[in-house]
């Protein structure tokens, strides 16, 4: 049984977090917009932080597994 947790929890973040897809902080305009589909790289250094805090709580505290096979 392989534990497809850790990649499943990676690829929602990455898509739900990826700068001006969903949400972009800080925005160009304002600190927060939603929708722009542009970038900067006050933005991208946000983003990777907060990817790399969830990530830690998502796979190192709450442990999430999911079993297929």
């Amino acid at each position: 049984m392989l534990n497809w947790g850790p990649v499943v929890v990676a690829v929602v973040l990455f898509v739900l977090l990826t700068p001006g897809l969903l949400f972009q902080v800080p925005g160009r305009s304002r600190c927060l917009e939603f929708g722009n589909f542009q970038t900067s790289g006050a933005a991208i250094l946000v983003h990777s932080l907060l990817y790399f805090g969830l990530i830690c709580v998502f796979l190192l505290a709450i442990k999430v597994h999911f079993y297929m096979g």
